[in-house]
């Protein structure tokens, strides 16, 4: 009787809860479809408005906006971009801001051309003296931001005046630091052998594929939520179209004079921006390092109840930032062949900041992921390359990106009152 009691006792207090059942196609998209009224948009702005400046684009100029020549050259034009950018998300999810991160790029770029050029040193010392004076950098600025409690505006403001003036000391006035390494040069202008852009979109597709299976393996031996093999299936087949059409656009020739140059294949680049988005996706989202980032954008006091470090965290996000803004600058300088005192400088950190918000990422904190970078640097640079084709002034290229970044800081604002009175906050 005592047995049989206890057992009821130990049910009622601990009763079983079954496994959701796994979320199938039309239950993911109705989800889907729910956390979009209710505020949640997340990229889905940045990927439309991709989608309608390529169509504008390729109706005003079709033979020249959609050839793979140009596809191509917009990637290029836009990676300098996205890797600053990239940097900056793990800033902005603090809630805070870094104004220096273009000119960090071009000090960091000038101590690359130093020693690779000036001093003779091998290719790949002057890159880990690059991404060093990044992450130099951004120590210094972490450290006043988290340590002392100035804010991140007038630090990196002060940071911003600075560097320039370093720049300018180390390059001299009105003078340039030719990059000569071939290997330097071909990270921002090659292409990688038409098999291997194919071996890579294998292997994208496929390590999606698994992640995703295993994902939602985890989450159903857990008890909770899970995509249903239907919903993983259409992910990964979309995944799989999307690259292999690219792919196989840029697999064709696109060089002016095929007999004397051939050019075919995905930028050599892109295997960079692939490797960067999963390491920083994989940072933020399957870290604790990532889930702190977020609590303390979210509420910082309330992270700091919670245990967690909250000057630590600061401070390696302005590292994470200023390390990739010098990875930034590596591009820059293999884009351009050399480092002026102008590199980093003029729009390119108003380029960096617009990319993370028009891609996703709030201002206010505590929302955001890296490929909100590489939409939001794919929109600025559609902008720019399919302006210039219309031979538009750069007055009006300013202005167009102006407003889209406005329309997507106000979509961020709007979302976030929807979601706030919908209770999805």
């Amino acid at each position: 009787m005592s047995t049989t009691t206890d057992a009821a006792v130990t049910e009622e207090e601990h009763p079983h809860v079954p496994t959701p059942e796994p979320r199938e196609l039309g239950a993911a998209v109705s989800d889907y479809i729910a956390r979009v009224r209710g505020g949640d948009v997340g990229s889905l702005p940045a990927i439309l408005g991709l989608v309608v400046l390529f169509i504008v684009f390729t109706i005003l100029r079709p033979h020249t906006f959609t050839n793979a020549f140009n596809i191509a050259n917009l990637v290029n034009q836009a990676a300098a971009v996205i890797v600053i950018a990239m940097g900056l998300v793990f800033v902005l999810l603090l809630g805070e801001i870094d104004l220096s991160a273009g000119w960090t790029a071009g000090v960091s770029a000038a101590i690359m051309g130093v020693t690779a050029t000036r001093q003779g040193w091998p290719w790949w010392v002057a890159v880990l003296c690059c991404i060093g004076t990044g992450a130099v950098i951004g120590t210094a600025i972490g450290l006043l931001v988290a340590r002392l409690g100035i804010p991140s505006f007038v630090v990196t403001l002060a940071a911003f005046l600075a560097l320039q003036g370093l720049l300018l000391k180390i390059i001299g006035e009105g003078g340039t630091i030719a990059i000569r390494d071939s290997k330097l040069l071909a990270i921002n202008n090659n292409t990688l052998p038409v098999w291997l852009g194919w071996v890579l979109v294998a292997v994208i597709v496929a390590v999606y594929a698994l992640v995703s299976l295993r994902r939602a393996a985890a989450r159903r031996a857990e008890g909770l939520q899970s995509e249903g093999i239907s919903v993983v299936v259409a992910k990964v087949v979309v995944l799989a179209v999307v690259l292999a059409a690219i792919t196989a656009y840029l697999s064709t020739e696109r060089s002016r004079n095929p007999l004397v140059s051939s050019i075919k294949g995905v930028p050599e680049v892109v295997v960079l921006l692939v490797v960067l988005l999963v390491g920083t996706t994989f940072a933020l989202a399957r870290t604790p390092f990532g889930r702190h980032v977020y609590a303390v954008g979210g509420n910082a006091e309330a992270a700091r109840r919670a245990g967690i470090n909250v000057k630590q965290i600061m401070l390696f996000c302005f590292i994470s930032c200023s390390s990739l803004a010098a990875v930034g600058g590596i591009l820059i300088a293999s884009r351009d062949n050399s480092i002026s005192p102008t590199t980093g400088g003029a729009e390119t950190l108003l380029y960096a900041v617009g990319a993370a918000v028009i891609g996703g990422t709030s201002l206010f904190g505590g929302k955001g992921k890296p490929l909100d970078a590489v939409l939001g640097g794919l929109v600025i640079a559609v902008i720019i390359n399919g302006m210039g084709l219309l031979n538009q002034p750069s007055a009006v290229v300013f202005m167009v990106t102006g407003v889209v970044l406005l329309v997507a800081a106000s979509v961020d604002a709007l979302s976030r009152r929807r979601a706030a009175s919908t209770g999805r906050v």
